[in-house]
């Protein structure tokens, strides 16, 4: 069912054309001005113009248009909340942008769906209707400045232009020098997101109070139920990751109070998982735990015993999916036990999902997760998790062209679907071939360890992306991901040829 957002004398082709004919280009760089100077004001103190400033971008056309073009292009674009409606068409989005104003604003309760989790719980997500969607992320475009601006220089969670990888490699500069901290404390939140204090939020979270009021107090529908919402932001949201990490910015700051220089004490954040490293146990364990429960306690939050711990560098710790520990005083990074098992269970499961399928559909569905899972840890330790993942792989297609046929067909069935990767070797590898543009094309598995190993380049602590003196910084990164990309497409399409180039010889 399409629900119409706005009615007026516009026909239904001009709302197309309106949204085809945008200049998105000119959009992004309108609203990123705003948000410079959104940070800028907050750099120099002046909050009142702060305020000014957010008002100004959430009444942007612009804004609207990137708010409603982010929550209609994502991957979530096509779950709808309780009222089942999505914004699918051009005139729908176009339509939509007029409904984003705080006069009058009223937020719908959330439809609740529980997520499994890996140790037989469920999670519970939140999903917003798709106008509360586009609402929030109309309102995170005013707030994102101020979270970078604001934010711990060590968090590297739902920020932009940080990643996992940079907080893994902020663990290697901490731990992997002989004269660093050798003591880590492992610390997990519990229930962050469904515990933060509303209170907390409303007092400290700089935005439109009314319109974060409605988003907190929304309520959630359970089958046919309405339940209330007393504490907590809703994972489903678009702006949640947002406020989350505000409620926890400012924790590095405590704990670098508390104590001093030569204590050695480091702190890296992902999320809601962190570690702080001190050379003592005794440290960790009477000065900064109970710094961090108190700095919890005042939003509503506390560490979940049974997941805090403080280990030793040598016995090694978990953060990630990274397994970090020195080996005879040197610092290896590599993907946990419980990550290779993870990959390893959902090749399967697609495996077995695709047995009926052709050779061509298998390959196409398997090799992003292959590729994606490699190039996650491509900046670890992880040739040896690598090649036991590729042999498993190697077992479980084999499996899969077992069940193609019986008895001398098998024979068949192996020519066809596997091929040597090179004449003189005996490697060989998962292969069919597809029809694209009237022409056959072989198409192969990805190999993980054709994906080379290379170090991170990690992001400055201190670089904010609204920040206009780092600009040039983030463009010449971006260049230098770009450059990356590049040269790992050249790599696989070298292996892609050369592999050509056998079957050929094979011939």
């Amino acid at each position: 069912m399409t629900v119409v957002l706005m009615t007026g004398a516009t026909s239904a082709r001009d709302d197309v054309n309106a949204w085809k004919n945008i200049d998105w280009v000119k959009a992004e760089e309108h609203v990123y001005r705003l948000q410079m100077r959104i940070a800028k004001a907050v750099k120099d103190g002046r909050f009142g113009r702060v305020k000014a400033l957010q008002w100004l971008l959430t009444k942007s056309h612009y804004a609207k248009l990137l708010a409603v073009k982010r929550v209609t292009e994502s991957k979530g674009a096509k779950t709808p909340g309780i009222d089942g409606e999505i914004l699918s068409c051009r005139k729908s989005k176009y339509q939509a942008i007029h409904s984003l104003n705080a006069k009058g604003y009223e937020s719908s309760p959330l439809r609740r769906v529980l997520i499994p989790k890996r140790n037989g719980k469920t999670r519970a997500l939140g999903i917003p209707t798709i106008r509360d969607r586009a609402m929030q992320a109309l309102y995170l475009l005013a707030l994102e400045p101020i979270a970078e601006t604001t934010g711990d220089p060590n968090s590297y969670g739902f920020r932009r232009e940080r990643s996992a990888q940079d907080a893994n490699h902020q663990c290697w500069n901490v731990l992997s020098h002989q004269n660093r901290a050798q003591w880590i404390l492992e610390a997990d939140i519990k229930a962050c997101f469904d515990e933060i204090s509303h209170d907390w939020l409303l007092q400290n979270i700089p935005m439109d109070k009314r319109v974060l009021q409605q988003w907190l107090k929304a309520g959630f529908m359970e089958g046919h139920c309405f339940h209330d919402t007393y504490a907590g932001v809703p994972q489903g949201g678009v702006i949640s990751p947002t406020l989350a990490n505000m409620a926890l910015d400012g924790l590095e700051q405590a704990i670098h109070n508390a104590c001093r220089e030569t204590d050695k004490v480091n702190f890296v954040r992902y999320a809601d998982d962190f570690i702080v490293t001190a050379k003592s146990k005794e440290m960790l364990e009477n000065k900064i735990k109970p710094v961090i429960e108190q700095f919890l306690a005042i939003r509503g939050l506390q560490l979940s015993q049974a997941k805090t711990t403080i280990t030793h560098i040598e016995k090694g710790f978990n953060f990630l999916g990274f397994n970090i520990r020195k080996y005879n005083g040197k610092y290896l990074g590599k993907p946990t036990k419980e990550s290779i098992k993870a990959i390893t269970r959902k090749v399967k499961q697609i495996v077995v999902r695709g047995y009926g399928w052709s050779g061509a559909d298998l390959i196409k569905t398997l090799n992003p997760t292959i590729r994606g899972w490699a190039n996650y840890y491509r900046c670890a330790v992880s040739k040896s998790a690598y090649s036991k993942i590729d042999n498993e792989i190697y077992r479980l297609c084999m499996y899969w062209t077992m069940r193609k046929c019986s008895g001398n067909q098998r024979i068949k069935a192996v020519t066809r679907y596997f091929r040597r990767r090179n004449p003189i070797t005996k490697r060989w590898i998962f292969s069919d071939t597809e029809t694209r543009d009237k022409k056959k094309r072989v198409v192969s598995i990805v190999k993980m360890m054709d994906v080379k190993i290379q170090r991170h380049i990690k992001v400055k602590s201190s670089a904010n992306i609204f920040d206009p003196t780092a600009r040039e910084y983030f463009q010449k990164r971006a260049l230098w991901k770009a450059e990356i990309r590049l040269r790992q497409r050249k790599h696989s399409q070298a292996i892609y040829a050369k592999m050509q180039r056998n079957l050929q010889l094979d011939k």
